[in-house]
């Protein structure tokens, strides 16, 4: 059992699988609209919600900004492996691999921005991983509870075996030859690689991608940050295919 909290979170929750909703508890002290609609709906959905004092929510998610809407609920099962993922998807496949993220901040953007860009799974190690918690969950508004989620114990191994299923591992890094915007990215399954912000992808890992990519930068900041980064990448491959297909 975890604590998801905050609107986008909790929400998200009950639309995806309400029955893994075990209890939820809201600021009593709250009687605007966004609160009323948010119980409706989750009343609505068969979640348990009970008003409580705002100091009993800061005490279960230990005084993290919660918005006044807290959840007990059950760890969700994978619908499919990943190698079912890569195998359904075929030429339209997009992953995000993640290499060591352990700002919670950081992991919930990617996640957001995984989601929107239509991401089929994202990749973590099991290690030198933040993993999905309460904090992630609400920073990504609803992804992590919609988006798959694969941790790996190996990560140089895994991309070994998606690249054995015809999938094209790019790696983001600063210090790459070639460009981002040079890329040819409408062809075939691929993977998107990236490391944490001041570290960058670990030597394993940047020696197994197929290819070593750099954001194009202009100013005087060195690295973008690590969830930017995701964006911009995914993004770049999203405009692509939409043109490859509207060309074709």
């Amino acid at each position: 059992m975890a604590y998801l909290f905050g609107f986008h979170a909790v929400l998200a929750r009950a639309k995806q699988a309400a029955q893994s909703i075990d209890q939820v508890w809201f600021d009593q002290s709250r009687k605007d609209k966004r609160m009323q609609q948010a119980i409706d709906r989750l009343v609505q959905a068969g979640a348990r919600c009970t008003p409580v004092h705002a100091e009993h929510l800061d005490e279960l998610v230990q005084h993290t900004k919660h918005q006044g809407l807290v959840a007990l609920v059950q760890e969700l099962q994978q619908a499919a492996s990943l190698n079912e993922i890569v195998s359904q998807h075929g030429d339209n496949l997009l992953l995000l691999i993640l290499d060591g993220i352990t700002d919670p901040h950081n992991l919930g953007a990617c996640l957001r921005s995984a989601d929107a860009a239509g991401v089929h799974a994202v990749i973590l190690p099991k290690d030198k991983s933040v993993g999905i918690t309460p904090v992630v969950s609400k920073v990504a508004s609803g992804a992590a509870e919609a988006i798959p989620v694969f941790y790996v114990t190996n990560l140089a191994r895994t991309l070994k075996e998606i690249q054995e299923q015809g999938v094209w591992c790019l790696g983001a890094a600063d210090q790459a030859e070639t460009s981002l915007y040079q890329l040819n990215l409408k062809r075939g399954p691929l993977a998107w690689v990236l490391g944490a912000e001041g570290h960058g992808l670990r030597r394993l890992t940047r020696e197994n991608c197929d290819q070593l990519v750099a954001i194009p930068m202009q100013g005087t900041v060195e690295s973008l940050n690590v969830s930017v980064a995701a964006a911009l990448c995914l993004y770049e491959t999203v405009r692509q295919k939409i043109w490859a297909h509207a060309s074709s």
